[in-house]
C-alpha cells in the first residue's frame, strides 16, 4: 500500500473507534476526555472594551533623575524692580570692573605694539647686515670668475716664485669663504626667527586691540545705563528733599572690610578735591564750611571712622545729609547725598557705606560736601583735610 493511501485510511479508523461517521470527523471537534469534561464550560463572551488611557511607565526603566536646578524665575512683570540705589551701586561696580579691564587691555596692547616695533627695527638692522654679507660673497664670486677659478689657481701655483706662501694664501681664502658662508646661514636663520617673532607680536597686538575695542563698547554701554540710573536716583532724592521727609535707608551690599584696617579713611575712594574749607564764593552766605569731593551721582560714601549715626535729614540747603559721632568728641557730616543706607542711631564701622553722593539741596553739581565738626551743628567745623592728615589719612 502506498503512503498516500495509508494516510487517507487513518480518519476512517478513528471514526470507527469513536462511533462517528468519517464525514463528521472532518467537520466536528473531537470530544474532550472524561477528566476534561468535568470542568465547567467557559461561555463565549466578548472582551470588554479597553478605555483610551495613556501608557503606564515601563517598570523596568527608572525615571530620569531630577537635576538640582534653580527654580525658574517668575516673569519680570511679576517681580518688583530693585531700588534704584541698588542698581546704581551695581552699575558703579560694573563700570569700575569694565574700566579696569579696559585699562589692562590698553596697557597690554601698547606693550605688544612696542615689542612689534622693536622687532621690526632689529629685523631692518639684520637685513642691512645680511645685505653687506651678500655683497662680500658677491665680490668673492666675481673675483673667482675674473681670475678663472681653480684653473687660475693651478697656473699661479706653477708659475709662483714661492708656491708654499701662495698655497697658504689660498687656504686662508678658502677658510674665510667657508666662515662667510656659515655666517650667512646663521644670518638667514636669525632673520627667519625674527620674522616669526615679529608676526607673533603683531598678531598679539591686533588681538589685544580688537579686545580693547570690544571692552570699550561694553564700558560705554555700562556708563550709559549708569547715567540713566544716576539721574533717576537723583530725581527720587530731589522729591524727598522737596517733601522734607527721607525715604528711608536702602541697604546695599557692603564691601569686605579687612580686619585690622586703618582707623580713619577718606569719605570717598575715587575723587577730585574741589571747593576747600573756608573758601569764599557766591554760593555761600559767609565762607565754605567744609571740603567738597567731586564724585558722580551714586558714588558710595563711607564713614571716615567708627561711630554712631546721630542724624539723617532730608531738607534744607544741605539736601540729604548724615551726621556721625565719633569717639573723642568729633562729628563728621556728609551732605548733598542722593540716598542713605543707614538709619539714625546705627553703629557704623570705618569704611562702611552709609550713603550715595548726589547733588541734592543747594548744589550746582554732583559732589560730596564733607565736614568735621566739634559739635553736631553747623558752625563748629574745622579744616577737614588738615584733620584727616593729622589722623594718618593721605589725600
Amino acid at each position: 500500500m502506498r503512503h498516500r493511501d495509508r494516510l487517507m485510511i487513518v480518519p476512517v479508523v478513528l471514526c470507527t473507534l469513536l462511533g462517528a461517521p468519517a464525514s463528521a470527523a472532518a467537520s466536528e471537534k473531537p470530544k474532550l476526555s472524561a477528566a476534561a469534561s468535568e470542568l465547567p464550560p467557559i461561555p463565549d463572551q466578548p472582551e470588554p472594551p479597553v478605555p483610551d488611557q495613556p501608557e503606564p511607565p515601563v517598570p523596568d526603566q527608572p525615571a530620569p533623575p531630577v537635576l538640582d536646578r534653580p527654580a525658574p524665575l517668575a516673569p519680570e512683570a511679576d517681580q518688583p524692580a530693585p531700588p534704584v540705589a541698588v542698581e546704581v551701586a551695581r552699575l558703579f561696580a560694573d563700570a569700575a570692573k569694565a574700566t579696569a579691564a579696559y585699562e589692562r587691555s590698553s596697557r597690554a596692547a601698547e606693550a605688544q605694539r612696542v615689542t612689534a616695533e622693536e622687532l621690526q627695527s632689529r629685523l631692518a638692522e639684520h637685513r642691512a647686515e645680511l645685505g653687506a654679507i651678500h655683497d662680500s660673497i658677491g665680490g668673492v664670486a666675481r673675483e673667482q670668475y675674473r681670475t678663472g677659478g681653480s684653473l687660475a689657481h693651478t697656473a699661479r701655483l706653477l708659475l709662483a716664485d714661492n708656491p708654499d706662501a701662495l698655497l697658504r694664501g689660498y687656504r686662508v681664502a678658502a677658510q674665510t669663504e667657508r666662515a662667510v658662508n656659515l655666517l650667512l646661514e646663521r644670518a638667514r636663520r636669525a632673520e627667519r626667527q625674527l620674522g616669526r617673532a615679529e608676526q607673533k607680536a603683531q598678531a598679539a597686538w591686533r588681538n589685544l586691540a580688537t579686545r580693547n575695542a570690544q571692552l570699550a563698547v561694553v564700558k560705554r554701554g555700562i556708563e550709559a545705563k549708569l547715567e540713566t540710573a544716576q539721574w533717576q536716583l537723583q530725581g527720587e532724592a530731589d522729591a524727598s528733599v522737596a517733601a522734607g521727609a527721607c525715604a528711608g535707608a536702602v541697604r546695599l551690599e557692603q564691601p569686605k572690610l579687612p580686619e585690622g584696617g586703618p582707623e580713619w579713611v577718606t569719605p570717598v575712594e575715587d575723587y577730585s578735591l574741589s571747593a576747600g574749607f573756608d573758601s569764599v564764593g557766591e554760593r555761600w552766605a559767609r565762607r565754605h564750611t567744609g571740603q567738597d569731593f567731586a564724585v558722580g551721582i551714586g558714588a558710595p560714601v563711607r564713614a571716615i571712622g567708627a561711630g554712631r549715626v546721630v542724624s539723617v535729614s532730608c531738607g534744607g540747603g544741605f539736601g540729604i545729609e548724615i551726621v556721625v559721632e565719633h569717639p573723642g568728641g568729633y562729628y563728621s557730616q556728609y551732605a548733598h547725598l542722593a540716598g542713605v543706607t543707614v538709619d539714625q542711631g546705627e553703629q557704623v564701622r570705618t569704611g562702611q557705606w552709609i550713603g550715595q553722593a548726589g547733588t541734592s539741596g543747594n548744589s550746582t553739581g554732583p559732589h560730596l560736601h564733607f565736614e568735621v565738626r566739634l559739635t553736631p551743628y553747623l558752625g563748629s567745623g574745622v579744616d577737614p583735610l588738615a584733620w584727616l592728615r593729622s589722623h594718618g589719612v593721605p589725600l
